[in-house]
């Protein structure tokens, strides 16, 4: 073999024959070794070098040199395909019916915590108890900016119970109170609710069930359950729950935060008419958050069968007594009929004189609903949303020539030249004329509301109505915070200057 001290012999024998000299038996054996060595040193010759192993100073001038993974020029991805990932992210919270619905705008709501050991997972950071709590706490702001004439009550599933966090009512302040409660106690005597034990998906709804039995008629109950374990510690038969939540006409809503269980789906289905989509899984923190956020949104209400017909006490319209009360400033503290403190200022109900600290609230005097026309004037958008915005080609953002957002005034990004965007739309081998028939009807489907909104190649959005053109910011404030179009605000009829009024317009 070549290098070894057998090479002038041309010996051709393998390992076996060998036998080395007859001399010594040490000697035998470190010449075996030695040959062993060799024989690896040969193998390791001859097999390519893999990737991770070969080097930019190797002087080997047969082996090809691949480039490490930060010499690749990543050439296939576009340059705003992350801007356009942010954009659909975004543009995923655009409600996807945007007809006008019949809706619940007056909504009673109990949410439910899952407060057991499995909520000690690090799998969300820091665990899933924490970020519940986080987002918890940003859903109750958030519902009461979209429901400021809702009512939310908290519940907590810990050690097999389930205990009352805060009390049903309209004032946010409280139950975030409550909520943060969970983790820091106010009071030293009080013990921290840190996760512990199993929850109970029985006694949650028997609690929520009690809490939203009194309620009335004209509202809504809904029940939403934040739920992170496998297993349910029921001590009784949880189907016949169900079936009392169903005949209370109670909608239950899961947010799961493990894998899909069979109860939760048996519970979401019977108690909305045969809908499982209201039992959705987070696989992640940002996914919890939107689920939660996608709550905020009164629900449809449902007609039954046999209603279409004969029209039903519970869903047939009815009118609704509401007092707006008069803000007081008082200079001696006098107490307050809700909490039962002193205060130097508050609400007096406009039928019995009952002095509130805040509104919405139900006098606890006369029971009569108080509230301001604010109030209502921000449940109005519920039931005639604004239509989502269509988005921009190119073709159609050099049509308009739109070089700014309406709204910010953020420029836009200059279209690109017209060969360029014939030869982007021309795919399949179609030609010219082709690629513009397919650009026609991809068109008339981004028009269609009633699909998934996507990001816009332009970074434009255009209103269905006005025709103007916003970015993407624009257009998740309007949606979500603003609820009107600049644009058709800006173009509409001014007022009559001489009778101050506005001026009727016939068709």
């Amino acid at each position: 073999m070549s290098g070894s001290d057998y090479s002038g012999s041309e010996y051709s024998g393998s390992d076996d024959e060998y036998v080395g000299p007859r001399g010594g038996g040490s000697n035998a054996a470190a010449a075996r070794r030695m040959v062993e060595a060799q024989q690896q040193q040969a193998k390791k010759a001859e097999r390519k070098a893999q990737a991770w192993e070969r080097r930019r100073d190797d002087s080997s001038e047969e082996e090809e040199y691949v480039p490490t993974f930060e010499e690749v020029e990543d050439t296939d991805v576009p340059e705003k395909s992350i801007q356009q990932m942010e954009e659909e992210r975004k543009r995923k919270r655009l409600r996807k019916d945007t007809k006008p619905f019949q809706r619940g705008i007056i909504r009673h709501v109990v949410l439910v915590l899952d407060l057991s050991e499995a909520m000690l997972e690090k799998d969300m950071r820091p665990t899933r108890f924490h970020a519940m709590i986080q987002y918890a706490q940003e859903y109750v702001r958030e519902f009461f900016e979209q429901n400021p004439i809702s009512q939310m009550s908290v519940l907590g599933m810990h050690d097999g119970l389930c205990l009352r966090v805060s009390e049903l009512s309209g004032n946010p302040a409280d139950h975030i109170t409550a909520i943060q409660g969970l983790r820091t106690p106010k009071n030293p005597q009080d013990f921290s609710k840190e996760p512990k034990g199993s929850p109970s998906l029985q006694n949650a709804l028997e609690l929520a069930r009690a809490t939203l039995y009194h309620t009335p008629s004209h509202g809504t109950r809904e029940v939403i359950i934040v739920f992170g374990s496998l297993l349910s510690l029921d001590p009784g038969d949880i189907h016949q729950t169900i079936k009392d939540c169903v005949r209370d006409r109670v909608r239950v809503s899961v947010i799961g935060m493990s894998a899909r269980l069979k109860i939760c789906t048996e519970i979401v289905s019977r108690t909305n008419a045969g809908d499982e989509s209201e039992y959705v899984v987070a696989t992640d923190q940002e996914l919890l958050r939107e689920l939660l956020l996608a709550t905020t949104t009164p629900p449809v209400v449902r007609t039954s069968k046999s209603a279409q017909a004969v029209a039903s006490p519970e869903s047939a319209a009815a009118l609704m007594m509401m007092g707006f009360p008069s803000r007081v400033v008082e200079d001696t503290p006098t107490m307050c009929a809700c909490h039962g403190i002193l205060t130097t200022g508050g609400y007096t109900c406009s039928r019995c004189s009952t002095k509130v600290c805040s509104l919405p609230i139900t006098c606890p005097s006369c029971q009569l609903t108080l509230l301001l026309s604010t109030h209502l004037a921000r449940s109005y958008h519920h039931l005639f949303p604004l239509r989502n915005w269509a988005e921009v080609h190119w073709q159609r953002a050099r049509e308009k020539g739109t070089k700014a957002c309406l709204a910010c005034l953020t420029p836009f990004p200059e279209p690109p030249p017209p060969d360029d965007t014939h030869r982007e739309k021309d795919t399949n081998g179609h030609g010219v004329n082709g690629g513009m028939n397919r650009f026609v009807e991809q068109a008339q489907m981004d028009w269609d509301e009633s699909g998934e909104q996507k990001a816009s190649e332009s970074s434009r959005y255009e209103c269905r109505a006005c025709e103007s053109h916003f970015c993407i910011d624009c257009d998740m404030f309007c949606h979500i915070v603003l609820h009107n179009c600049p644009g058709c605000l800006s173009k509409a009829d001014p007022p009559d200057r001489r009778t101050g009024e506005e001026m009727e317009i016939t068709p």
